[in-house]
């Protein structure tokens, strides 16, 4: 692998997606009047989750909120700007939980990666929505060259999270790269363990153990002296 992460983590799979306020079922909010431009961009939220960005439609959108279409225009200009605005939204949560998990949770670094780790994983298993809009962001990207540029800036940021948090544990920058690598992958992988029905609570603890103690906590036992 190379030292740079850049190219590397393109392509993977959220880590600790920042979580997006859930939409109000539809019947609750039948006036048009009542709705803000927030209403519309759950509303969106959600039918990526479900069906992708191809089914992020106004006329659906309005059909779910209960509400004509001409009320959307109240609040975006068109279905661009929706979509504009989704992304920037998401972009700004993720910004925002990467500089909280910048913050070291504890004195420990590898309690800290620790916790990291728990609670990345906290976030398998039956509520996935995070995840599967990450998902449909990534095919969206695999078309619009700025959704692509957008998630990659995201994945670089993730990587520097995790190989500064490695880089407590050892001083060597290519090892903590190297180290935050293999996490991001062990983190993909749980998650899709996690993802499959019936997932039970036992698999989400067996992970977090043999992550531990497989790729954290060796980290902080130095190397056994070579004979001379």
């Amino acid at each position: 692998m190379r030292d740079n992460p850049q190219g590397f983590s393109k392509n993977f799979i959220p880590m600790v997606p920042a979580p997006h306020p859930s939409p109000t079922p539809a019947p609750q909010r039948a006036n048009a009047a009542r709705l803000n431009r927030d209403d519309w961009l759950d509303a969106a939220f959600e039918a990526a989750v479900e069906h992708g960005f191809d089914g992020v439609r106004v006329l659906v959108l309005a059909d779910t909120l209960g509400v004509t279409r001409g009320s959307f225009y109240w609040h975006f200009k068109d279905h661009a700007e929706l979509i504009a605005a989704l992304l920037q939204r998401w972009r700004a949560a993720e910004a925002a939980s990467n500089q909280r998990l910048q913050q070291p949770a504890s004195a420990d670094p590898v309690q800290d990666l620790e916790q990291l780790l728990d609670a990345a994983l906290a976030h398998g298993g039956t509520d996935l929505s995070n995840m599967r809009f990450e998902l449909a962001l990534r095919g969206l990207g695999r078309r619009d060259p700025a959704v692509a540029a957008m998630l990659l800036e995201v994945d670089q940021a993730r990587m520097a999270l995790f190989a500064g948090k490695f880089a407590r544990i050892t001083p060597d920058t290519k090892t903590a790269i190297d180290l935050a690598a293999l996490f991001y992958l062990a983190i993909v992988g749980s998650f899709q363990a996690l993802s499959r029905p019936q997932a039970a609570h036992p698999t989400k603890q067996y992970l977090t153990e043999i992550i531990g103690r497989y790729l954290i906590q060796p980290q902080a036992t130095p190397p056994a002296p070579q004979p001379a």
